[in-house]
């Protein structure tokens, strides 16, 4: 009896790839040996082998020369798909394009791609899509990056190059593009129904998103978690350099195989000369590192991932993203957890690989699982603790200002740490000066900084969205910068995210997720949270380069001791201050564990107190902040 007939008289609903939908003809009037795809319960099933499934590595002519060669490069890339695609199974791929797969690997436990053989044929496929997804009538395609692994050219940092790469693939999946194997044979995907989704943490998850700028057709649904959406704001932030000077071109050292280091040096070399470290200023160089502006040509699908204290990829990346999907009505769901730079397998394991297989049911396999009828977002409150709205930012979040004001704290806003009456507020620069310092004692006058604190809170206060703060300051100096800290000051278990792990512990229990092969299986260390009681939590930050406060394209000096206003965001974030707990929000002048530029100007500062005030999104707006006591 051949497999669909054994499914049908097991009482499993049965999809044929053409119709995806639930058979109702006879049993006998099936083929017997059709290939198909098999739901029950609402989503596919494991009915294709894993161990025998047919694996290929493949190369594809790019349209671009990243190394100045003369030749176009060559993109390569994985395939494993179900036996049964040979003999007339339609499929969806499931595809992760990365930079990683040779160097720094994937996943909580670093994996690597290995050919253990030598026949040029991977025996080894990092991340568990593989082992899970193949089985239930998936291709899964592991795609090397320009200039990484088996690809040729050189990586360039999610320029143009890095961003085209996985839309080669793509194109060759639909019939517009040319694969050929490792004989030079060429290789058509005559076994795909047209659907691909991209999935991807960090460097990966830009790829997704920077493939679905493009708009290219035949891309369905992308899932980025935790990826840069501006490489601007990646390494800057408003007009303040994050990270060290030529970073870019150090990561795409670091992506680069040891052996073409050398090789691709000249390709470096160039973007360190075009990145504009010498101001931090917003150039040209980064509009093709902006996938913000391009939402507009998307037609994929959004599951969007993203840590609310990732200190590596900080939430403005998911924040500035989301909010154009929804101008352009993309389809779309959010979740928001509370760790640092971490992987949703490690954050939620079975509830996300239930959500992400239902998604890909839904978007790649035609199979109506409701899930867009479900709330669209999931948002971690506490460890483990999870509650969904109807959307994100919450609806009913108004921005609400609150002052920062002199005189005592609770009368409207928050009060200058004194509680004297001064017009100004007065603090020196100190680019030397640590967070810890910046935060700490909120109740002690210091030099470097100003702190301002509500009374205890009288009732819960829920923000929802990207805080700004707007200040009104003089400086002594023709240049400064300006940082600004969100402080939750009250005892409270929390998930740990600063330690090591960034918010998990690492078990040395495992769990497996899909079909093994004698050189792979989908087996992982199980991972559970980190939590710690603290006194205090840094709830979000933000800085600014003082001369950039009109435009992060244009530095203009500052005429010492002439006002002007301030206005920058913070960090987005989702976060109930409790009853009883105090808000703080601390200005400084350079924030050397947020920016790795400290302004050594070490300018006197005074911010007009009167007209300065944070806009904090409150979910109720001016009526919560007042029942909270503000």
């Amino acid at each position: 009896m051949g497999r669909i007939s054994r499914l049908w008289r097991a009482g499993i609903a049965v999809l044929p790839v053409a119709a995806l939908a639930v058979v109702g003809a006879a049993p006998q009037a099936l083929a017997i040996d059709t290939p198909a795809i098999v739901v029950q319960d609402g989503v596919t099933q494991p009915v294709f082998g894993y161990a025998d499934a047919i694996r290929e590595r493949l190369f594809i002519d790019s349209t671009f020369d990243s190394d100045k060669d003369g030749l176009r490069d060559i993109i390569a890339f994985d395939v494993m798909r179900p036996k049964a695609t040979a003999n007339g199974l339609k499929v969806p791929v499931v595809m992760d394009a990365s930079p990683y797969y040779s160097t720094v690997c994937r996943g909580n436990e670093s994996e690597c791609k290995a050919d253990l053989d030598g026949d040029g044929l991977l025996d080894k496929w990092p991340l568990f899509y593989d082992n899970y997804f193949v089985p239930r009538g998936y291709a899964v395609i592991l795609l090397d990056m320009v200039g990484t692994n088996n690809s040729t050219g050189c990586p360039t940092t999610n320029a143009n190059e890095d961003n085209l790469s996985a839309k080669q693939a793509i194109n060759w999946l639909n019939g517009r593009a040319t694969a050929r194997n490792a004989a030079g044979q060429v290789v058509k995907a005559d076994w795909h129904n047209g659907k691909t989704g991209m999935i991807g943490k960090s460097y990966d998850g830009s790829l997704a998103m920077s493939t679905a700028v493009t708009g290219v057709k035949g891309l369905t649904t992308i899932v980025p978690i935790s990826g840069p959406t501006e490489y601007y704001d990646y390494v800057r932030s408003n007009g303040v350099i994050t990270r060290g000077n030529s970073y870019v071109a150090s990561l795409a050292n670091t992506v680069t195989n040891p052996e073409r280091r050398d090789y691709c040096k000249p390709t470096r070399d160039a973007m360190a000369a075009a990145d504009g470290d010498e101001t931090g200023d917003y150039t040209s160089f980064w509009n093709e590192r902006s996938y913000v502006k391009k939402v507009p040509n998307m037609t994929a699908s959004v599951l969007l991932y993203h840590g609310l204290n990732d200190d590596n990829v900080r939430p403005d990346h998911f924040s500035k993203f989301w909010y154009a999907l929804a101008e352009n009505n993309v389809p779309r769901k959010l979740w928001l957890s509370q760790e640092g730079h971490v992987d949703p397998f490690d954050s939620r394991r079975a509830v996300w690989v239930n959500t992400l297989h239902r998604w890909f049911d839904f978007w790649l396999q035609g199979v109506q699982n409701g899930i867009m009828e479900e709330p669209r977002v999931d948002l971690e409150r506490s460890a483990d603790v999870w509650e969904t709205y109807a959307d994100w930012p919450v609806p009913g979040k108004a921005e609400t200002e609150i002052l920062l004001q002199p005189g005592t704290t609770g009368a409207g806003g928050l009060g200058l740490v004194p509680t004297a009456k001064p017009v100004n507020g007065a603090f020196q620069d100190n680019p030397t000066q640590s967070q810890n310092t910046m935060i700490l004692n909120p109740d002690t006058v210091q030099p470097n900084r100003l702190a301002f604190l509500s009374a205890p809170l009288t009732a819960p206060l829920h923000i929802s969205g990207t805080p700004v703060v707007q200040l009104r300051a003089t400086a002594d100096q023709t240049d400064t910068n300006l940082g600004a800290i969100l402080v939750d000051y009250g005892t409270a278990e929390r998930v740990n995210h600063r330690a090591s792990g960034e918010g998990i512990i690492t078990l040395e229990t495992s769990d497996c997720w899909g079909e093994t092969s004698p050189t792979d299986d989908g087996c992982y260390k199980q991972t559970q949270k980190r939590v710690a009681t603290s006194d205090l939590e840094l709830v979000t930050k933000g800085i600014m380069d003082a001369q950039n406060r009109q435009s992060i394209r244009i530095a203009v000096p500052l005429v010492p001791g002439e006002a002007y206003n301030y206005s920058f965001p913070l960090l987005p974030e989702d976060y109930v201050f409790e009853p009883g707990h105090r808000i703080g929000v601390i200005i400084v002048g350079s924030y050397s564990q947020y920016s790795s530029q400290a302004d050594q100007t070490r300018a006197n500062i005074e911010v007009a107190l009167k007209s300065s005030n944070i806009v904090l999104p409150v979910v109720g707006g001016t009526a919560a902040a007042h029942a909270a006591g503000l």
